[in-house]
Formats: structure tokens, C-alpha cells, sequence
């Protein structure tokens, strides 16, 4: 097939009605789009007969990508279809879901800037606002139909894409599920899709603090502060450690607890133990951490007992709902809320008060997105929920703090820490790069892949403010109003 590049990148701009936003390569070496940069990657990949299977997908998938950064890579960067799978999985499923399938099969990649091209990307295909959101069902399946540019589209794909059948989806991705959110069994399945990949896997990409939720990073001196006109969300002091920056989050959430020797801290969600061992350790308290994760359970315990502290950390594998030995002095739930989801929410809150003594604090981090004006119609990402959080929701930050003054809490205070958390997931993401063959060990080609995607992608999201992250510090303030917060609270910054 001649110009295989042209006839996709003419395709995208009717379908998305403006130009394609990223140079295309295709498998038969044709390339469209905005002016390249030089590019190592000028090779034909077709076989004899040019069908899509030239290029194997798993080989692909394993090689060691490009680092990326700006100033890694100055060209702008390549959308670059590998085989004509990648159409089929496009045809199949339109939309996120099919470029999702086509990325980790290792079917797309992209040659250059990867957070370049996922920001460039975003603009045409994810961030054209709650109007134009793809729309699913019957209708305007029908409507899509009797649309004759779109039937034209579909034509022109159905020549590019070659022999049927539709391709299977990889085996990373979690099926559809059917029946009730949020059962016990079912949050215990989607914590273990996520969570139970392999330990010697988080060690690469979280580093030695294995905590796995976002860092607090210093700021930089004036002499180093970016120009008034540039963004300072990849800014942090010149010498900043990812290590340190998580060890000053794990004591800024002791600090806001008011944790003190003796008293009880349960962390709800405790991964790996990072939390519960850095309180036990510095603040002297006695600490309980629930998971649901086997193989985190495992490894916080081995981590306690090298640190001796088994008279002071418990370690369980069990559900926040049942728990039943409170009264605690401070509960800490860093990164998990997001799993809890909406029709449990209240619940959640609920609970967490009840295992509190009067006066006790809570500090939940959560990470949140912006309202939509019809809150009927959030659906988490379809990537999202079938490679990465099966079930896992985000709500407004002003609906989490609701629900737990409904709950009976006080909320004395709401720390925004969004460009911390694009920094940590950089970090991550170069982690994984610099680890990529390591982490081919331990994890598939395409579990990977999803990694270093849904890092990179959720970077952005926080850079760009598309979602957050909030720790919202709330009090079981007893009857006679005694909250027993100082008068300035943040005594701690």
C-alpha cells in the first residue's frame, strides 16, 4: 500500500474536522503530518505480501523507549503505526480504548517526546470538553451510520486495516465487569489487578521509599525560579530527591495528625508500610495498616520486622469495612479514597469517624477532578478502567469534603498538592525508563507499556490542572467544640 501515512493522517483530520496534531510513520515507511525532525526510524517493516503482521508486537513492545523528556528528544515527535492491526483495533473500537490496545500490543508507539505527543494529542481527542464527548449506545450508533462523511471514513479505514478478524484485546486488560460496584470481592480483585504485579517491579519505579502516592518536593530558591511567563510545575529545587520528597509528604501527614508517642494511628490503605513505620519510627506511635493486597501485606511486614518494630506496626490484609477495634487517635488514608467509589463514599467517611475518639484527626489525600455540569454522565476513562484502577472513580474535592461533614467531621483544613504530583509521576516515569529492561523481568512488555503510558498521561493531567490531588485535614471535634488545633495551622509548612 502506497502512502499508508497520508490516507490515515487525511482520515483523522475528517474525522476530527482540524489537522492531525502529530507527524504519522506508517509500517510501510510512509510518513504525513507536521514537518519531522531526523529520526532514526526510516525503515519499510512490510513483508512480502504487506499485510499487518510484518512487524511482531511483542518484540516491539520490549524495546527500551525513549526517554522522555524535551530535552531527550528536540524533534517533534512521531505517531508511528507499526502494522495494519493497529487500524483493525482503531475500526474495531474508536477511541481511547482502541489506541489504548493499540499502544500496549506495542502496535503504536511513539518515536520522540512522549509527553509532547500525548499533550499534542490531547487537545483533538480527549479535551474538546462534556459536549463533544463520544457519545455510546443504539442511537447514536444509528446517527454515526447515516452520516455520509463517516461512512466514507469508515470505507477508506476498511481498505487500510486488511483482513478481518477484529484483533483480541492484550492480555493486560481487565475485562468488562457486570453486577454491583464496590463489593467486598470485587474492590479485592481490582486491588490485586493493580497492586499485585510483582514488588521487585514497584522497587524500580517508586524507588527506596516505596510509597506510591504523591511526594512533597521543596521549592526552588529565587535565583532558580523559572521566568514569570513559565509554568513551575516541573520546578523543584535543583537537588531535590524523589526519596526525600517522599519522606517530607510521609512526616508533613504526621505533622498535620498531631501524632505524638503512645497514641494509636491506623493508615487505611498502608501499601508497602511506608506511613505506619515512618510514624512508628519517628513519632513514636503504635500503628495498625490495613491492605488488600497480599503481596504488599508481605512485604510491609518483612519491612517492620527489619526495622524492629513489630511491637509497634501490625500489618493486616482487610477491608476498611472491617475494621472494629477503634478507638484510634488519628487515621491517615493516603491514595486509597479513590477506590472507595461514589456509592460507598458516605460510607467510608462514616466508618472512618466511628474508629475515631472524639478529638481524633483524619487526613485524607485524595486526588479529585473538576465538577461537570452533569455529574450523571462521569465515566471514568475507558484505559483507565480496563488497564490501570478497575472501578476506580475521582469526584470534586468539594464533594469529598461534604461527605465528611455529613459524616460529622469537622474539616479545618485543605492543602492543594497538584504540581506535586506531576513531579513524582515524572520521576516515575523516568525511573521505569532508565529500569526498562529490568522491569521486562518482572513484568510483561504490555504491562509496562500501560505503566509508563498512564504515568506520563497523568503527569500532564496535573500539570495542566485537568485533575488534583487535596489533603484535607478533618477533626472529630468533640461536643463542646474543642477542635485542639492551634490557631494557625499551618505551623507545619
Amino acid at each position: 500500500m502506497a502512502d499508508a501515512a497520508g490516507r490515515l493522517s487525511a482520515l483523522a483530520e475528517e474525522a476530527l474536522g482540524t489537522p492531525f496534531p502529530v507527524r504519522i510513520r506508517a509500517w510501510d515507511g510512509s510518513e504525513a503530518g507536521p514537518p519531522p525532525g531526523p529520526s532514526p526510524h526510516t525503515g519499510d517493516t512490510r513483508d512480502a505480501a504487506g499485510t499487518a503482521e510484518a512487524v511482531d508486537a511483542a518484540a516491539t513492545a520490549g524495546a527500551s523507549p525513549q526517554p522522555s523528556t524535551a530535552d531527550a528528544s528536540p524533534q517533534p515527535p512521531t505517531l508511528v503505526v507499526r502494522n495494519r492491526r493497529a487500524v483493525r483495533r482503531l475500526l474495531w473500537r474508536p477511541g481511547e480504548l482502541g489506541l489504548a490496545r493499540g499502544w500496549v500490543a506495542g502496535d503504536l508507539d511513539v518515536d520522540g517526546d512522549l509527553y509532547a505527543a500525548l499533550d499534542l494529542l490531547s487537545g483533538v481527542l480527549w479535551d474538546r470538553g462534556e459536549e463533544s464527548a463520544p457519545r455510546r449506545g443504539p442511537l447514536s450508533a444509528l446517527n454515526a451510520a447515516r452520516d455520509p462523511r463517516l461512512r466514507s471514513a469508515a470505507r477508506d479505514l476498511l481498505a487500510i486495516a486488511g483482513p478481518w478478524p477484529p484483533p483480541k484485546p492484550p492480555v493486560e486488560e481487565v475485562r468488562a465487569h457486570r453486577g454491583p460496584l464496590h463489593t467486598l470481592r470485587r474492590d479485592r480483585a481490582a486491588i490485586s489487578h493493580h497492586y499485585d504485579v510483582g514488588n521487585d517491579f514497584y522497587e524500580l519505579v517508586l524507588g527506596p521509599s516505596m510509597v506510591y502516592s504523591c511526594a512533597y518536593w521543596p521549592a526552588p530558591d529565587a535565583a532558580s525560579q523559572p521566568a514569570a511567563s513559565q509554568p513551575a510545575t516541573s520546578q523543584p529545587a535543583p537537588d531535590a530527591d524523589l526519596a526525600e520528597a517522599q519522606r517530607a509528604k510521609l512526616d508533613l501527614v504526621c505533622r498535620k495528625l498531631g501524632l505524638e508517642p503512645g497514641q494509636r494511628l491506623l493508615d487505611v490503605g498502608c501499601g508497602w508500610g511506608s506511613m505506619v513505620l515512618h510514624a512508628a519510627r519517628e513519632y513514636g506511635v503504635r500503628a495498625v495498616g490495613i491492605t488488600l493486597s497480599q503481596e504488599q501485606a508481605e512485604y510491609a511486614r518483612k519491612r517492620v520486622a527489619d526495622a524492629g518494630l513489630t511491637d509497634r506496626v501490625e500489618i493486616r490484609v482487610q477491608d476498611y469495612r472491617r475494621v472494629s477495634d477503634g478507638p484510634y487517635d488519628a487515621i491517615s488514608s493516603i491514595g486509597m479514597a479513590e477506590h472507595v467509589g461514589a456509592v460507598r463514599y458516605g460510607e467510608y467517611a462514616a466508618l472512618l469517624y466511628g474508629l475515631l475518639r472524639p478529638g481524633g484527626r483524619l487526613l485524607n489525600h485524595q486526588i479529585a477532578r473538576p465538577p461537570q455540569r452533569h455529574e450523571d454522565a462521569y465515566r471514568v476513562d475507558e484505559f483507565i478502567d480496563r488497564y490501570v484502577f478497575p472501578d476506580g472513580e475521582l469526584a470534586p474535592v468539594g464533594r469529598t469534603v461534604g461527605q465528611l461533614e455529613e459524616a460529622g467531621f469537622e474539616v479545618r483544613d485543605l492543602e492543594s498538592l497538584r504540581e506535586h504530583y506531576g513531579l513524582t509521576l515524572r520521576a516515575w516515569v523516568g525511573n521505569l525508563e532508565r529500569n526498562w529492561s529490568q522491569a521486562l523481568r518482572h513484568v510483561s512488555p504490555g504491562r509496562a507499556r500501560v505503566w509508563r503510558l498512564y504515568m506520563a498521561a497523568s503527569a500532564l493531567a496535573f500539570e495542566r490542572n485537568r485533575i488534583g490531588v487535596n489533603q484535607v485535614l478533618a477533626v472529630r471535634t468533640p461536643e463542646p467544640g474543642a477542635s485542639g488545633l492551634p490557631l494557625r495551622t499551618r505551623t507545619w509548612n
